[in-house]
């Protein structure tokens, strides 16, 4: 019945909503039994023995009081549930997104965007029937019928074996049922993330579409999406509708035969009235959870198909426990250009050697360079020489498929991955802006900042002009992907978030690639600001910005091939001196 134990697992710490769920679901299965008991009695009294009306109110209290808990603990047990889900779906949320996190960029550009946010926000959403509903449910189709059936052996046996035979029908035909509808979803699922992305895709690239008057012709496609996407769900209705009646058919039946022999001990007088009305009563009540299970099983299984995507982002090592004996490396958290601890130890590429899986040359070949501690280091290379997987090996959006890369001494892979970025400051060429506003961009990297920590960081990074100019100054949103600012605004804020984080470690991927040369040199004069004491690693693609590097590493076919200060370079590396007179040609 597409019951995984992992989706069990996600619960987690919440289990306490749930089984007070299940215990209010079965308390009230209780007071099912107290309902037929009184009620049965009360049409008894007032019909065959002909009681006087005042006998009939003891009955008729416990009726209504049977009837009010039943009501309460249903509502307790519904409410319950929804409070565990919600839980639930927050905290796999959280986990999703810190998965991606932990696993960088690198990682999140590897899945289709449509797919990831599909992930993200419908899959999550789409086990909120499953945990809400179905295991609820699972739990009271087990415990329901049990409790009716220890009310109904007792005082008539013939119906107890009924009930007791004709149940595991239910069950059975779902598990028949349900194997082609799982299946069903899971391609329903499979189209829906396809056309998310394909949909995703064609909005973020509208402008260009319309660029080159091609927004209209993919008109056809999506509808064609669209169409493929209703033909797989009507085909998953259709088994649900199909399942349903099957289902209420065996409960009809169940509930016939019952009613068939107890209308023949009726005729015989084998059977007396109360007793046959309280188990016709409950008959109805002993058949519902097992239909509504059926029920809640359709409405789940989309649940259970987007789980395989969530636990594909899960499943993996996103994270590193923290070393035996090792505390976490010290953080900063204030401007300031003084930095103990880490500033001070050399980074080290030793025999370094990472190849992507569909390239057949690796991207870095046994590499062994170092970056010097309190220093400025600049990777240059031609295009493909494997400065970007330089950059990502050390921000740990990749791993070394040999070699080492050790800080201080001490390989940087036994740190946790979020202790080891927490160390560095990272400007890349292209930054991300989140659509919320500048204030909330620039306060991600340090949110326990002050506002004048705020403000200074804004004035280092030549933002204040522009904060000015702002409708909102800093409360502006910046859009959906910082539609609203410029290259070199991006930039901008990329670096006042690098000034906010004040981290030891600081790498810098060409930040004054979008400036005008007056706005370079406003921000060069703020980046040697913030280098100073700094470990700083400068990937350059303008060679102008590398000249007064402290050491600069040449890489060529993924291998170091020189490394020196500029002046020596020039002297001492055909390719350097070559690139810096024609960068053009290089390739740089």
């Amino acid at each position: 019945m597409n019951i995984d134990r992992r989706m069990f697992s996600l619960i987690g710490g919440h289990r306490a909503p749930f089984i007070l769920s299940i215990a209010a679901s079965g308390a009230a299965a209780v007071m099912v039994i107290g309902q037929a008991a009184a009620l049965s009695r009360l049409v008894n009294d007032a019909f065959i023995e002909k009681a006087a009306p005042a006998e009939l109110v003891p009955s008729i209290g416990f009726f209504a009081l049977f009837s009010i808990l039943r009501m309460l603990l249903g509502w307790l047990g519904h409410n319950e549930a929804n409070r565990g889900t919600i839980a639930v779906r927050r905290d796999l949320f959280a986990h999703l997104t810190e998965a991606i996190a932990l696993r960088g960029p690198i990682y999140a550009r590897s899945l289709p965007s449509g797919r990831l946010s599909t992930t993200l926000i419908k899959g999550v959403e789409a086990l909120d029937a499953y945990f809400s509903q179905f295991l609820p449910q699972l739990f009271l189709a087990l415990l329901a019928p049990l409790i009716i059936l220890i009310a109904v052996f007792p005082v008539d046996p013939v119906s107890g074996f009924i009930l007791l035979g004709t149940a595991p029908l239910i069950p059975l035909f779902m598990a028949l049922i349900g194997k082609r509808a799982g299946a069903m979803t899971d391609r329903q699922w499979e189209t829906l993330s396809r056309m998310s992305g394909y949909f995703l895709d064609m909005l973020q690239g509208l402008p260009t579409l319309k660029l080159f008057a091609r927004s209209r012709s993919q008109h056809d496609a999506i509808a064609d999406a669209g169409e493929r996407f209703r033909t797989a769900t009507m085909k998953v209705l259709r088994v649900a509708f199909l399942s349903s009646l099957t289902l209420e058919l065996v409960g009809t039946i169940g509930t016939a035969m019952i009613a068939v022999a107890i209308g023949l001990r009726l005729l015989t007088a084998g059977l007396a009235f109360q007793t046959a009305l309280f188990v016709l009563l409950l008959t109805p009540d002993f058949y519902l959870p097992l239909r509504q299970l059926g029920l809640k099983f359709h409405a789940g299984m989309e649940g259970a198909s987007a789980s395989k995507d969530i636990f594909a982002v899960l499943d993996g090592p996103v994270d590193d426990p923290e070393p035996a004996g090792h505390p976490k490396m010290p953080l900063a958290h204030t401007i300031k250009p003084d930095v103990a601890g880490i500033s001070r130890w050399d980074i080290r590429f030793e025999g370094v050697t990472y190849s992507y899986p569909d390239s057949r040359e690796p991207a870095l070949s046994s590499l062994t360079c170092t970056i010097p501690a309190g220093k400025t280091t600049a990777v240059t290379g031609p295009s493909g020489a494997g400065k970007s997987t330089l950059m990502n090996l050390l921000l740990r959006f990749q791993d070394p498929c040999s070699g080492t890369i050790t800080a201080g001494g001490r390989p940087i892979g036994e740190y946790r991955v979020e202790a080891w970025r927490e160390l560095i400051a990272w400007v890349p060429q292209h930054p991300f802006l989140f659509n919320d506003t500048l204030r909330e961009n620039i306060m991600m990297a340090n949110r326990g900042a002050t506002e004048e920590t705020l403000r200074y960081a804004v004035r280092l990074a030549g933002l204040e002009e522009l904060v000015n100019r702002l409708p909102a100054g800093l409360d502006t949103p910046v859009g959906e992907q910082g539609v609203r600012f410029s290259g070199g605004e991006a930039q901008r804020i990329a670096l006042a978030r690098a000034f906010m984080k004040d981290a030891p470690i600081l790498v810098l991927d060409e930040p004054t690639s979008h400036t005008d040369p007056e706005l370079e040199a406003v921000l060069q004069r703020a980046i040697r600001t913030l280098m100073q004491g700094r470990t700083t690693l400068i990937i350059a693609h303008r060679l102008e910005t590398i000249r007064s590097a402290d050491a600069i590493l040449v890489l060529e076919g993924g291998r170091g091939s020189a490394t020196g200060t500029h002046r020596e370079l020039m002297e001492g590396s055909a390719f350097y001196r070559s690139a810096f007179q024609n960068p053009e040609e290089a390739g740089t």
